[in-house]
Parts: C-alpha cells; structure tokens; sequence
C-alpha cells in the first residue's frame, strides 16, 4: 500500500535543533520545522530579537567546545533525545583583500564555526540517533565550496568545503545504522548577514555597496534566475529532506542557488 503522509503535522514527535536559528536562514528553517509539527530548539549566542515562544532557545557560542557540549547536554537534559540536527551555523566576518591580509586568527575563527561547530554537535548527538537507529543531520555548506570568493571570503570557502567532504564521508558511516546525512548547499541568500558583507566589501574597496553588491554577482557569474534565494525557499528544502518522504535520501549535496554554479 502506499504510504500516506500528513505534510501539516508529518514531523509531530520529533525533537529537531536549528544552530544560527535567531535569524536569517536558521530562523526560517526553525519555523518551518515548527509547522510541521516539532518541537524546535534553536541556539546562537544572542538571543533572538524577535522571540517566538514556541522555539525553545538555549544561548551558546559553537565556536568553542564548551559552547557545543552545552547544547547537547541541556538538549539530553530537557528532551532525552534528539531526532533532527540542522548545523545551519556558519558566516564570513574576515576582511576582503585576498589571503594576504588574512591571518591565522581570521583562519582559526572560520574553521571552529563552519567545520568544527557541526563536527561536534554531531559527535554528541549522534551516539543516541544510532542507539535509536534513527535520525537526521542536515549540515548547511555553500556554493563557495566550489566556487570560492577568493577576495572576501576565502576561509569560509575552505572550511564550508571541508564541511561537505566530511558530510559525505559520515553519511558512509553512519547510513546502515539508520541514521540519515545530507547537505544543503545555497547560494546567496539575501540576509542581514549578506547585506553587512557587503557593507564591509564596500569599505575595503572605497566603493559603493551596489558596486560591491554588482562586484560579487560577476564573481559568482551572475544568477540566472535573477535574484538571491529568500530564506524561506531554502528552510521549504531542509523541510522536506527532514521528513519521511525523504527517507531514501542521504549522502547527497543538494544545491539550491538560481542556477549560479556553471556545470551539469
């Protein structure tokens, strides 16, 4: 018989947790997972400007351990398990001007939140989802893995690359024992984050922002479909690679960015 599914109340039961799920894209993917019927945790190290009772925030900084063993140990503590971990973390702060002005601090600081945040909530969470022999880890990379910013935001680039190599690499592992990996790789997304990005592109270069903004379009080759992605359209994929008619898939990187990257 085929199997039937409620979209409206299909994540009913399930404990999920959105890193970075404050604002911008982790917001929209924490509501969106909330609609379907989780319970949501969200985490950033600020607490959200626009609260919403109903997504249960636990303030910590990933970019440590200490701030990741936090995290799993209150999760464990207030819900016993997990079900859904969405490693949504990650940006750029490091100045533009090529690698020459980047320093080992810029590197250290990129690596520890977009590769090393999600490699250690994985290592705290995952023990349990393989016990449990099911699960789900969405680690969100980026187009840049494959298409680097070389002038602004190469360190980001490195380790978002780092972070769907090792994706990959867990899915092998992790797959026959139920649990399911994926990543989800956008594009630009229109953000606060992208916005004062290139504020401070626009300041290293004495340009304008729109000249910054003109400036990374032609570096990433122009988006065919004409316009960053919205939030929303990138949370309404992570809502379905979560859900059980998603079940088959795992191991994959699911590109979602206008059509930007130039290959087949």
């Amino acid at each position: 018989m085929e199997q039937q599914f409620n979209f409206n109340n299909e994540l009913s039961g399930k404990i999920a947790l959105v890193t970075g799920g404050t604002k911008g894209t982790g917001r929209a993917i924490a509501e969106r997972l909330l609609q379907a019927g989780a319970t949501v945790i969200i985490t950033a190290r600020n607490e959200p400007e626009a609260p919403n009772k109903d997504l249960h925030f636990i303030s910590a900084d990933l970019s440590t351990p200490e701030g990741t063993q936090k995290v799993v140990r209150e999760v464990f503590s207030q819900y016993g398990k997990l079900d859904i971990l969405v490693n949504n973390l990650g940006g750029s702060e490091t100045p533009g001007g090529g690698f020459a002005v980047l320093t080992d601090e810029d590197w250290e600081k990129s690596i520890q939140t977009n590769l090393l945040a999600p490699v250690r909530l994985d290592r705290g969470f995952l023990p349990r989802m393989i016990d449990q022999r099911s699960g789900v880890i969405i680690h969100i990379t980026s187009i840049q893995s494959k298409l680097p910013l070389y002038d602004s935001t190469l360190p980001y680039a490195a380790a978002k690359a780092g972070l769907a190599n090792y994706s990959k690499s867990l899915s092998n592992e992790v797959a026959p024992k139920g649990v399911r990996v994926l990543s989800v790789s956008p594009g630009w997304i229109m953000t606060t984050a992208a916005a004062k990005m290139m504020e401070r592109i626009a300041q290293s270069s004495n340009s304008t922002v729109e000249e910054a903004t003109e400036k990374v379009l032609q570096s990433l080759g122009g988006i065919p479909i004409g316009r960053p992605a919205k939030p929303e359209e990138v949370a309404e994929l992570v809502g379905f690679l979560v859900s059980p008619r998603a079940s088959y898939l795992t191991g994959t990187e699911y590109v979602i960015d206008g059509g930007t990257i130039p290959t087949i």
